[in-house]
């Protein structure tokens, strides 16, 4: 299944280097800034949005391992 033709076209190294730009600072923002709405202090918010924003990276690697 392809994402997108000129992203297949990448190699795996920079698939993963422009996944982890896209999704890593927006995971962090997006928590950072949505923190304060569940109760929870804005820094910790933006370590669940790191962790939220490596869920693409993941199945990226695993699309990757069942090729």
């Amino acid at each position: 299944m392809a994402l997108l033709p000129w992203f297949d076209a990448l190699s795996f190294q920079a698939q993963l280097i422009l996944v982890a730009v896209i999704c890593d600072p927006i995971g962090f923002a997006a928590g950072y800034l949505l923190a304060p709405e569940f109760g929870v202090e804005p820094i910790l918010g933006g370590v669940y949005g790191l962790v939220a924003a490596s869920v693409p990276l993941s199945l990226l690697v695993m699309r990757e391992a069942n090729r």
